[in-house]
């Protein structure tokens, strides 16, 4: 690296400039205090932490893009964050300990080796909740309408959601005996709707006929809500599992429906995305000319187990970055005080007291000669010939650029 490149970043990490570090900061202020009043309480789990700890649960899925580096300490193998949540799984189950549903939150830096989300970032800052230690549908319910509450506090608008339940794939596979050789190969075909590939496979392997017409027909029941009558009438012969699948998802659908009526949902019952660590539902925010999913989440039963603790779980993330990237700009107005450099008493009581109420006050600099416009300054903080100092609009008297 020569001399003239060393303010070069490596490709995929960034660093967020004025005025948009602000509006993040914003953004992140408004989201934490969106989350308090939904009960979740927030966490925040280390930089860095021994591999056992982060490549559990989810965290399996994460090994190729968590960089890994030795304790000089202890000699072991410690990971840079690539996900929270396996590390807030192992605060609940295994600091917290708390019995009955608990309701955490998160946000921070995360690093990965390669991207793999919108934007090419290596270097996300992510934000989400989990919400541990219920079962039930109405938990997916509550983390799918915060996720939505989210985008709309970001700004972002005409919103997409996608919903899947992994069960429906699983208890399939489980019910035609397929081994796990066998599950994979179908696991990749259907990710890719690949058809011809699934029929030829599945006429190979020679199923049962209800079992075949079944999982050929994971390929085809995708679409609006409407998709889940389809599958009514082509799963029929599946067992109780996939059918309370189904009726899950016309639960969330409803509910969805009711809060937000005119919400495009999508409803992809061979959408296995973290196949290996859903339990559950899926969930994905999707909006317009946008490939990648802006927020995602779902439910991973039993994540605790690896911490001593099984418990039920479900979440949702999203990058901070990503959501003001998306959202429409904001124009900056300028809004400050420009006060004269350090002085007497009254004119430091003043000041102070300006700040005290949230009033941004710049304070000239001796032989730094600056407009006070550039610096986002609309008023003077002069002092008036009774002594007192007060807040004038412009015009700024010339004075006030020395």
């Amino acid at each position: 690296m020569t001399a003239e490149d060393r303010w070069l970043l490596p490709e995929g990490i960034e660093e967020i400039l004025p005025p948009a570090a602000g509006r993040m900061e914003r953004l992140r202020r408004e989201l934490l205090d969106l989350y308090e009043s939904w009960g979740y309480e927030l966490v925040t789990p280390p930089l860095i932490e021994f591999l056992e700890s982060l490549l559990t649960g989810t965290g399996n899925d994460l090994e190729l893009q968590t960089f890994k580096l030795t304790d000089q300490l202890s000699g072991r193998m410690m990971g840079v964050r690539a996900d929270m949540t396996p590390q807030v799984a192992r605060i609940d189950a295994h600091l917290l300990k708390r019995a009955g549903p608990v309701r955490l939150c998160y946000m921070g830096t995360v690093l990965r080796t390669r991207a793999d989300g919108f934007g090419g970032s290596r270097s996300p800052y992510q934000a989400g909740v989990e919400l541990y230690g219920h079962r039930g549908h109405e938990s997916d319910l509550e983390v799918l309408m915060l996720m939505l509450e989210t985008l709309q506090t970001a700004g972002i608008g005409a919103v997409h959601l996608d919903l899947g339940h992994v069960a429906v794939f699983r208890e399939l596979v489980r019910q035609a005996g397929l081994d796990r050789e066998r599950e994979g190969l179908l696991f990749e075909a259907l990710q890719r709707k690949a058809l011809p590939e699934i029929r030829q496979q599945l006429a190979v392997w020679a199923l049962p006929a209800p079992c075949e017409q079944a999982l050929l027909a994971l390929a085809e029941l995708n679409g609006g809500p409407e998709v889940l009558d389809e599958a009514d009438l082509r799963l029929a012969a599946t067992d109780e599992a996939v059918r309370d699948a189904l009726a899950m998802l016309r639960r969330l659908v409803a509910a969805l429906l009711q809060r937000w009526p005119e919400l495009p949902i999508h409803i992809d019952l061979a959408e296995l995305r973290g196949y290996r660590y859903h339990t559950g539902v899926l969930f994905a925010a999707y909006v317009p000319r946008q490939g990648q999913a802006v927020a995602q989440g779902g439910r991973y039963d039993e994540i605790g187990q690896v911490f001593g603790r099984a418990r039920p779980a479900t979440g949702f993330s999203t990058d901070l970055a990503t959501l003001l990237s998306l959202a429409p700009p904001v124009e900056a107005t300028a809004t400050g005080i420009y006060a004269p450099p350090v002085g007497d008493a009254a004119l430091e009581q003043r000041v102070a007291a300006l700040r005290g109420r949230g009033e941004r006050v710049i304070r000239a600099l001796p032989g730094a000669a600056a407009a006070p416009e550039t610096l986002g300054c609309d008023r003077l903080l002069v002092q008036q010939q009774d002594g007192e100092w007060d807040v004038v609009l412009p015009p700024l008297p010339s004075a006030a650029n020395e």
